[in-house]
């Protein structure tokens, strides 16, 4: 790695790891808002922290899911808010938020869908995957958000339920999307999902996100860490 690399990474970490040192120190960190952070795709894959996943007492139920979503008065759940902002024709909204006709691209295996039905809306890193990494010590509540995350548009992704099916809750040295133009858009969105939430890899998986931003030069992770 070039020496501007590992400098971007050696601050990015500092950067992340600050509120933990204000805790540590007994000083409550002031609040901030949060600043996105860009990065090429391999300093940022460098940036992930490595632990061994456990997930010893994982429960689907550990994490609320779909709840009134980002604007409760819309009387749409978050399932149906993030089909509403990813749709490439706009459904018609009916009572109770029933979605009828609209278009949607599934970028995992490069499919056109409808109706709503036939989507999933998949967490990015499944919900297992998150409690391995690090979600397990997290409140009820932080989990809640992450089921949730509308935050960043990489978290949460409407596509076929075939494809969300085959992925289940593996990671990228497991599965990756069937279409071979998804491959950066996947490592992109997934190093970014990690990275705002504060998750771990584990070395087979950074290994598989290493073989993908090197076939990905050029290209940039955006994210913004989770309040």
């Amino acid at each position: 790695m070039k020496r501007s690399a590992v400098a971007a990474a050696a601050a990015l970490a500092v950067t992340l790891s600050l509120p933990v040192a204000a805790q540590a120190s007994g000083h409550p960190a002031a609040p901030a808002a949060a600043v996105p952070q860009v990065l090429p795709i391999g300093v940022a894959v460098s940036a992930l922290p490595i632990a061994v996943e456990d997930r010893t007492g994982y429960q689907r139920t550990s994490f609320r899911h779909w709840n009134a979503g980002d604007v409760p008065a819309d009387g749409c759940n978050t399932r149906a808010e993030v089909l509403l902002a990813e749709a490439i024709v706009y459904p018609e909204i009916g009572p109770g938020c029933t979605l009828t006709g609209g278009v949607w691209w599934s970028y995992y295996d490069e499919r056109e869908v409808t109706p709503a039905g036939a989507l999933d809306i998949d967490h990015m890193v499944p919900l297992a995957e998150a409690w391995d990494s690090g979600a397990s010590a997290w409140t009820p509540a932080r989990r809640e958000a992450y089921a949730n995350d509308q935050g960043q548009q990489a978290s949460l992704v409407a596509v076929t339920a075939r494809s969300n099916r085959s992925k289940a809750d593996q990671d990228p040295a497991e599965w990756l999307p069937p279409a071979p133009d998804a491959l950066c858009r996947y490592g992109v969105e997934w190093t970014a999902t990690k990275l705002r939430w504060g998750l771990a890899v584990d070395e087979m998986e950074r290994d598989r996100l290493q073989d993908i931003a090197a076939g990905c030069g050029g290209t940039d992770v955006e994210f913004t860490p989770a309040p």
